[in-house]
């Protein structure tokens, strides 16, 4: 693999000058922030581990100041863009910038929140520096698409880094804690300044490490059903969980029959549980489902039959046979 030169990399001044020739502004509504700075997005790529061989997906390129140190790295770059602008651009810079590289870029157009699949390989490494409006969505759609990413190094939001890090028990530990938690294991990375985006946000900005699980959770309930818990259990977090899980049980004392099936305190708060633990709940509602079914299906028709007899054998004789005379003169259409 040959190298690129010294200066393919975006700087300040370059990226002002692209984003003026493609009359292009930076908007709140899409959370655009671009980085500027060379030596951060060498930092993102190292910190990430990105191999050579490695597929690494990104979203977000923006006007491709990650993607030419993704490109110097890694045996292959997937951008995924949204904007219709810096989506026509993109390609063309790869190519003005390291031309020796090209051939080992891809685009996709598209919403990363539609993307059910990517060109060429199967992604390794998903690297970017996520819209903030958007982020925790994003990090969670790619990684259930795309089971191969086996690592994974976001810059978010520094609020958001430290929900999606935080362990249970944590003021800040919530839904993106917990599902984050659900594909991989995950560990804040470091954190950026504001000074190295234009324009400048105006909040910090914080690395994100996700390793995928060797081992998915063990558990009998899909992510779905798992997942509904969750939801269900910050919702009202403040609520202890029996009063929290009624709605999604059916009852508080469903709810509390669940919970005490699955070894959790009926009084314990979302805040304190662990995937495992949210995983064990909903795998408890979903045996009592099909408990439930599967009496409707052997047993209540048994007992169906027990109550019809008694009930046959309770009638005198007289009114069996009225009823069997009507029987036998219904039309089957009536039947």
């Amino acid at each position: 693999m040959s190298s690129p030169t010294p200066d393919a990399l975006l700087g300040p001044a370059d990226i002002r000058e692209l984003a003026a020739a493609l009359g292009v502004r930076p908007t709140k509504q899409r959370g655009q922030n671009f980085v500027i700075d060379a030596n951060t997005v060498r930092r993102i790529v190292r910190t990430a581990g990105v191999r050579p061989e490695d597929v690494v997906v990104e979203v977000g390129p923006g006007l491709g100041s990650l993607t030419l140190a993704l490109l110097e790295a890694a045996e292959r770059v997937v951008a995924v863009e949204i904007d219709d602008v810096l989506a026509g651009a993109l390609p063309a810079t790869v190519a003005a910038r390291m031309p020796e590289r090209a051939d080992r870029f891809a685009l996709v157009h598209s919403d990363a929140m539609h993307v059910a699949e990517l060109p060429g390989p199967a992604p390794t490494a998903l690297v970017a520096n996520l819209p903030y409006n958007v982020a925790v969505p994003v990090l969670l759609h790619m990684l259930e698409t795309f089971p191969s990413i086996e690592r994974t190094l976001v810059m978010v939001q520094a609020e958001v880094a430290d929900r999606l890090a935080a362990a249970p028990g944590s003021k800040v530990y919530g839904v993106p804690s917990v599902k984050a938690n659900w594909y991989a294991e995950v560990k804040r990375a470091g954190a950026i300044g504001r000074n190295v985006f234009w324009p400048a946000p105006n909040v910090d900005s914080g690395l994100v490490s996700l390793v995928r699980r060797t081992e998915p959770i063990r558990t009998s309930a899909t992510r779905r059903e798992v997942f509904a818990v969750v939801d269900a259990a910050f919702a009202q977090r403040r609520k202890t969980l029996r009063a929290a899980l009624a709605g999604w049980a059916g009852s508080a004392a469903a709810a509390e029959a669940a919970l005490v099936a699955a070894g959790v305190s009926p009084q314990a708060r979302g805040e304190a549980l662990t995937v495992e633990e949210f995983a064990r709940i909903a795998e408890h509602r979903v045996r009592e489902d099909h408990a439930t079914e599967d009496r409707t299906s052997g047993e209540r028709a048994a007992e169906t039959r027990v109550r019809e007899d008694h009930a046959t054998e309770d009638r005198a004789p007289g009114e069996r046979a009225a009823e069997t005379r009507v029987t036998e003169h219904e039309e089957p259409g009536n039947q």
